[in-house]
Parts: C-alpha cells; sequence; structure tokens
C-alpha cells in the first residue's frame, strides 16, 4: 500500500463553515409610490397623481398639495433625534466618569481612539475561532485582545494558507495580520519578519534588494516567471507594505530545481551536497517516515504501524514534503536566531505544512526539539473545514481565522456571549420562537440580534407582533424602527390622497366620498406592500430542509427562500448571495409588486363601478347630471401594475438597500444625516 499526503493527513467527518458578519442595520425613509409631477407657483407646490375615477380622457394627474410635509417632517426628525441626542449624553457623561488620575488627562484622553478603531476593524474584516476547544472550534467574540497577546507571546507564528485552490482572501488576511502585529511590535520594541514559503531561498538576495529599494517589483518579479500572474498580483501589496514599513522579507521555499529532482527521482536523485543542505539527517525520525498522529488511533487512521523506509517504490511526493518542511524549519531556525531573544517571526506556508502544530509532522514539530512549543502559534486562514475536536486528541491549530468574505454556515458566534445575554434576560432556549431556536442550534444568531428581539419585548405591541408574525419579527429584528417608517409612509400617503381627492371634488368631495375611500385605500394598502416587500429581513429558517409538498414545489421555495428581500441588501450569516440572486431579488420583487397593483387595482376600480351602479339606482338624476366615464378595468390594472413592478420597485430597492445600508454606513459618525 503506497502512503500518499492525503492519508497522511486524513480526518474525521467534518462540516463546511465559511464565515461570514452580520450587517447593520440603519434607518431610512421612503417616498411616494405614486408617479407624481411637481409644479411650482410662487412659493407654493403642488404635484399631480392619478385617480381611478378620472376620466380616461385626462392625461393629467389631480394635484396633490403637500401641506402636511413640513409638520411630519419635523415630527419625524425630532423622534429620530431624540435617541441620538441622549446617546450623545450618555457618552459624554460616562466619559466625565474616568477618573483625573494625571494632571495631563486632557491630553492622553484622545489616545484611546486608536485601539478602539483598531479593534472595530478586526471585527469588522475577520471572523476567529479557538481551535483548542473540545467539540466544534468556539467562534471568539468582539474583544479578540486574547488572541493578539497570544500571538505576541509567541516567538514563531505560522499563517497556513490554502494550497489545492489558492484565494485572494488568505492574502488579504495575511496583510491584516501582519500590519497588525507590526503596530504592536513597533509599541513594544520588538523586530518583525515574515518568512514566505513561495519564494525558493536563492531569492533571498533579490529579496533584499527590494527592501533596499535598489530593484523594484517589476524585477523581483521577473525572478519568479514560473508564478502565474494572478499569484503575484496577491503577493504584490504584502511585499510592497513590508518593505514600505521596515519589515524583513525571509525566502524559505526549496529551490525550484531540488523540488522538481525529489518529485522526479526522489531524494536519492541529489547529490552529496545538496542531500546535506535539504534533507534531515539519518536518525533524525522524519527521514525514514511519518508517523502516525497522536489525534488518532492507527485503527482510524488507516496507516501501517510500521516506519516505511524510503526506497525506489516510496510515494515521492512524500519524500518532496519531507524536504520541504526540513528546508523551511533550517531558515526558521536560523531567522528566530538572527531576531535575538525578542523578535516575531511570522511563516506564511501551505495548511499542510502546520497542521496539528508540534504533534504533527510538519514545520511545528520539527522546530519544537529544538524550540519550546509554548512559543509557536499556528493559525489556519480560511480552512474550508472545520472538525469536532475529542478528549485527548491534538487540535488541527490554535486559531482559525476567516475574512468577511467568507460566508459562514455555523457557528458564527460566541455561544458564551450568547449564554450571558440569554441569562441577562432571563430567558429560556425553548421559549423563543422556532425559527429563532433553529438559528441559536446553528450558530447564526449573534447577540446583537438576541438582544434587539429582548428590547422588542419590552413594548407590548412590538412584542405581539414579533411573536405572532414571522414577517414582522425578520423585519423589526433588521431594523427596529422599521414600523415608524411603515407609520409616516401611510400617513403622508392618505395625507396627500385625501388633499388630491379634495382638490379635485371640491364641493362634490362628501357626494362623492365612495370614490375617496376606494382610492385612498387602495393607496394605502399598495404603500404598505411597497414598504413591506423590499424591506431588509432576517430568516433563520432553512427552506432547503422543509418537505411539506411535492418536490417541485420545494424546490420552488428553496429558490425563493435563497433571494434576498433587497438587492443591496448586505450578506447576513448562513447566506451567499451571488451578483445572479441580486438581480433575481430585483426581477422577483418586480413580480410581487405588479402583483398588488394588479389586485389592488382590480379592487379599486371593481369597488369604484360597483359603486357607481348603486349610486345610479338610488340617484339616477346625479348619475345622469355628472355622466361619469369609468376607467378601462383591465387597462388600468395593468398599467398600475407595471408602473409598481418597474419604477416604484427600482426606487424602493434602492432606498431600503443602497442607501440604508451602504450609504448610511459611511455617514454614521453623522447622527444628523443617518437620522
Amino acid at each position: 500500500m503506497k502512503l500518499t499526503t492525503n492519508d497522511l493527513f486524513a480526518s474525521h467527518p467534518s462540516f463546511h463553515c465559511p464565515c461570514h458578519s452580520r450587517p447593520r442595520r440603519r434607518r431610512r425613509f421612503h417616498g411616494l409610490h405614486l408617479p407624481i409631477n411637481i409644479t411650482r407657483k410662487g412659493s407654493s407646490l403642488s404635484i399631480a397623481a392619478l385617480s381611478d375615477s378620472d376620466l380616461p380622457s385626462r392625461t393629467a394627474f389631480s394635484r396633490r398639495a403637500i401641506l402636511l410635509a413640513p409638520p411630519l417632517l419635523t415630527a419625524a426628525a425630532s423622534l429620530f433625534l431624540k435617541p441620538s441626542v441622549s446617546l450623545a449624553s450618555e457618552e459624554s457623561s460616562s466619559a466625565t466618569v474616568t477618573p483625573p488620575t494625571e494632571s495631563a488627562a486632557p491630553a492622553t484622553a484622545p489616545t484611546p481612539p486608536p485601539p478602539t478603531s483598531v479593534n472595530k476593524e478586526e471585527a469588522i474584516t475577520s471572523r476567529i475561532y479557538d481551535a483548542t476547544a473540545i467539540g466544534e472550534p468556539m467562534a471568539i467574540g468582539k474583544d479578540k485582545n486574547k488572541v493578539w497577546e497570544k500571538l505576541m507571546n509567541a516567538r514563531v507564528v505560522y499563517l497556513g494558507e490554502a494550497e489545492q485552490v489558492p484565494t485572494k482572501d488568505d492574502k488579504e488576511l495575511e496583510l491584516q495580520i501582519v500590519r497588525n502585529l507590526r503596530k504592536r511590535c513597533v509599541e513594544s520594541e520588538r523586530q518583525i519578519s515574515v518568512a514566505l514559503e513561495a519564494f525558493p531561498l536563492d531569492l533571498q538576495d533579490q529579496l533584499n534588494q527590494f527592501m533596499d529599494k535598489r530593484i523594484d517589483g517589476e524585477t523581483l518579479k521577473s525572478y519568479v516567471a514560473d508564478w502565474p500572474a494572478q499569484r503575484w498580483q496577491e503577493y504584490e501589496p504584502l511585499l510592497t507594505y513590508c518593505r514600505d514599513n521596515g519589515v524583513r522579507l525571509i525566502a524559505c521555499g526549496t529551490p525550484l530545481k531540488v523540488l522538481r529532482t525529489v518529485q522526479a527521482e526522489g531524494i536519492r536523485g541529489l547529490s552529496k551536497s545538496e542531500r546535506k543542505l535539504y534533507t534531515p539527517p539519518a536518525g533524525s525520525g522524519f527521514i525514514s517516515g511519518f508517523s502516525s498522529f497522536s489525534r488518532r488511533s492507527t485503527f482510524d487512521m488507516g496507516l501501517p504501524t510500521q516506519i516505511v523506509p524510503f526506497g525506489p517504490s516510496s510515494y515521492l511526493s512524500a519524500q518532496a514534503r519531507v524536504v520541504e518542511d526540513h528546508t523551511m524549519s533550517q531558515v526558521i531556525l536560523k531567522a528566530v536566531a538572527d531576531g535575538g531573544g525578542t523578535g516575531l517571526l511570522l511563516v506564511v506556508t501551505g495548511a499542510t505544512h502546520v497542521e496539528y502544530g508540534s504533534r504533527g509532522t510538519g514545520l511545528p514539530a520539527r522546530i519544537s526539539r529544538k524550540f519550546p512549543k509554548k512559543n509557536q502559534v499556528v493559525v489556519l486562514l480560511d480552512p474550508e473545514r472545520q472538525y469536532l475536536r475529542r478528549e485527548g486528541e491534538s487540535p488541527v491549530a490554535d486559531f482559525l481565522w476567516y475574512s468577511a468574505a467568507r460566508p459562514c454556515s455555523r457557528n458564527c458566534f460566541d455561544r458564551a456571549e450568547i449564554a450571558r445575554v440569554m441569562n441577562a434576560a432571563g430567558r429560556r432556549r425553548d421559549a423563543l420562537p422556532q425559527d429563532i431556536q433553529n438559528g441559536l442550534d446553528l450558530g447564526l444568531v449573534s447577540p446583537e440580534v438576541l438582544q434587539n428581539l429582548f428590547d422588542l419585548e419590552q413594548y407590548p405591541l412590538l412584542s405581539e407582533l414579533a411573536q405572532r408574525f414571522q414577517g414582522f419579527r425578520e423585519r423589526l429584528l433588521a431594523d427596529p424602527k422599521f414600523l415608524n417608517r411603515l407609520a409616516i409612509e401611510e400617513a403622508i400617503s392618505i395625507t396627500t390622497t385625501l388633499l388630491a381627492q379634495y382638490e379635485k371634488r371640491k364641493e362634490n368631495f362628501f357626494e362623492e366620498i365612495d370614490y375617496v375611500i376606494t382610492d385612498t385605500v387602495r393607496g394605502s394598502v399598495v404603500d404598505f406592500f411597497t414598504v413591506w416587500l423590499p424591506a431588509p429581513t432576517l430568516s433563520f429558517l432553512s427552506y432547503a430542509d422543509e418537505t411539506t409538498g411535492p418536490d417541485s414545489i420545494d424546490a420552488l421555495r428553496s429558490l425563493l427562500g435563497s433571494i434576498p428581500d433587497n438587492a443591496f441588501q448586505k450578506s447576513l450569516a448562513g447566506r451567499d448571495w451571488t451578483l445572479n440572486l441580486r438581480v433575481a431579488a430585483v426581477v422577483v420583487g418586480g413580480l410581487k409588486l405588479a402583483g398588488v397593483g394588479v389586485v389592488s387595482s382590480f379592487a379599486a376600480v371593481g369597488a369604484s363601478n360597483a359603486l357607481n351602479v348603486v349610486r345610479k339606482f338610488f340617484k339616477p338624476e346625479l348619475v345622469v347630471a355628472q355622466k361619469p366615464k369609468r376607467s378601462p378595468l383591465l387597462k388600468t390594472a395593468m398599467v398600475y401594475g407595471g408602473f409598481l413592478g418597474t419604477s416604484a420597485n427600482l426606487r424602493y430597492q434602492i432606498i431600503a438597500g443602497l442607501i440604508e445600508h451602504r450609504i448610511s454606513d459611511e455617514l454614521s459618525s453623522q447622527p444628523l444625516l443617518v437620522n
């Protein structure tokens, strides 16, 4: 039986967990759903709007004077500004509580914001798991100081990146980690270096020239002509940052010629001088072969207990791995010695070279014989799988570090923090709604979302809506001010509709009150759905797992469940919304609003025609005097449905998603603009 690399690193069953984080929700205001033409006369404004009871020959819309807009906007501004003002007062009061222990307190006050901004950036752009926990890896909360402290206490930090399918996300994480560790090393007056497996050690002189700015990036790129163009683009930001900030670059990879010789002929194909440089000495325990991992028994691993010596029939890739690990370990030991007793070395290499740390067969295990184990930390970047660790098994790494670009499908938040929120509220999991329980079981519910749910229960109306109606709960969790905006939208719609109807009918307003009511109700219903449908939601239901109907219906429900409610909504935990799904959100949302427009038009025009028949029966003389011409039922429904499905849908998609979730984040430091 041939010993393969995959056999060496076989692992137990796992679950897929690419990672991601929950977006913040902002306040938004909606516009009116009807098409309007604004005209100005002196200092007054008037708008024209369509009414179902208008004559078909009239192409001009009835005018609506927005008389109540200033009072409504003033009330809304005061309503929304009050929490901001109170929040600012709380922040200012909390700031004054700090005891003035030093006379230079005002001068040192501005210094805390930089660490806060760093922590905020870390929380947004990455997600970290403690892989040493028993069971599934434990998600680390917002406070990542313990992670940075452990990295800073180490002498060697291994960053294991993807090998089979390299990803740009790994390079972004590497740059983020190097940048943060450099800042801390500068504060503690420590030297920091970065060793790159991607550069063979015979290119160290070229790296030194690049660091000294004697050659530029294009010249350095010419020395790695075997690289794909995309690979250089991914490494270039890290190389440039290290050069500009004095972070030493170390080439630790095996020369390409030596590696190809071993892959083709084995270690026996190397010369004596090359064997001395690139292979471990006899008796070291690594050249003879690989022993079984301590994390699994030999029977579970399916590996032979005997040590398999290298021979003509040995698997050549395993020999190449030995050469790579030995070469890098020698470079790392030399770099640590050159860095003195306090230097920090970051090693960027493949994940399989550092898995299981000192208990494995890679770099940490080789170096641990000459270097304390506690001074080595292994970090795996964006691993595709997470492993359940059993008692007595070695952890695959110290930390699993994911970028924000990776969507998280399980175990996305700190369960200990979730438990603290539950205990503080005095709630039990079985008393929560079923979808929230499912989200907690999967680790998809963040502490902030759970706290928002408990905050809503302080208000009887909101609590009743959130408990009884899933649609309201999903929207209130995504935006606690959803009902406020819905009420403002309805107030503006009803007010402007009544004003426009009164301006049009004048003295006949009360005589034709039936037409006024039908138009007002139609506008109110349409406004409700125009705000409701494109509103962002937080849902933790898995449509793919439901099998309550035929296969075709289940497939349709699964497809609709995977489409976001808003095309511009930020991706949520457990969801990966591609460009195609976001385009589908616009199409599906347009179809929904078009259906609302058609149904409401049929109902409104049908009711108007029915009222006209009743009026004709009871007061025929009034109908003869007015001679109204009714709007075509089908034509009105199609036109109105088309308008809602296109113009209104696009406008509300932009307002609810782009302005709220994108632009408002940029203005988060300006409370007045956000409100």
